[in-house]
């Protein structure tokens, strides 16, 4: 968490980790707010899935989100099944820390989480975040539906704009589909309500995410 590892290159199909079988235990419902961490969901939810550096810090903006009905730590973007901690950090799994994201669309849209996302860290970092510097501090959307998909490349062309008029450089956030979620160890899941003096790299860059872009996409 404290930017020790310097990897800053995914790593190809021949040189990662081989993992696992076995699905990384976790607990059963959220520490915070004590909703399930583990689907089935009900049907009315929806998932999202986003890196943004530290998922301690970055779990924790999400579960302070109204409509927000559970969130995980844990890992995507990569090769490695079932990874532990020590493997994305070594660089050779090719996941990035995230956060799933268990939301009701009654009450918070997509749109407004990939506002909560993009005004928490800076996305123009490209293998870091902050301090933390290695693979595993990618920004990344990793979307569920083509739904999502659409609204994340439309919502990070507007934040570009917007970062451009700031003096940032380019965007180096990563937009997929969701190939699988690996939840994190126990000790990681909402670590910082566990830990309330814990370590925290999340940053943003102080530029506001432009609004109206479920609009925009009604409208296009």
């Amino acid at each position: 968490m404290f930017g020790k590892d310097k990897k800053t290159t995914l790593p190809t199909r021949e040189q990662v980790l081989p993992g696992r079988d076995a699905a990384m235990p976790v607990p059963a419902t959220h520490f915070v707010n004590g909703n399930p961490l583990q689907g089935p969901f009900a049907p009315e939810l929806e998932q999202a899935v986003f890196g943004l550096g530290c998922f301690w810090g970055a779990e924790r903006r999400f579960w302070e989100t109204a409509g927000v009905f559970s969130t995980s730590a844990g890992y995507a973007g990569g090769i490695t099944p079932n990874p532990t901690y020590e493997e994305v950090c070594s660089g050779l799994t090719g996941h990035t820390e995230v956060v799933l994201v268990v939301f009701d669309p009654a009450v918070v849209s997509y749109d407004s989480l990939l506002a909560v996302f993009w005004e928490a860290h800076d996305p123009t970092q490209g293998m870091r975040q902050g301090n933390d510097t290695g693979t595993q501090y990618r920004s990344a959307i990793y979307t569920c539906s083509d739904a999502q998909q659409d609204a994340a490349r439309k919502s990070l062309d507007a934040y570009q704009v917007e970062l451009d008029k700031a003096g940032y450089g380019r965007v180096t956030t990563e937009v997929a589909p969701l190939e699988t979620f690996y939840y994190a160890e126990d000790y990681h899941q909402q670590y910082l309500a566990k830990n309330p003096g814990g370590y925290c790299g999340i940053g943003g860059t102080g530029v506001s995410c432009p609004s109206g872009l479920e609009l925009d996409r009604q409208s296009a």
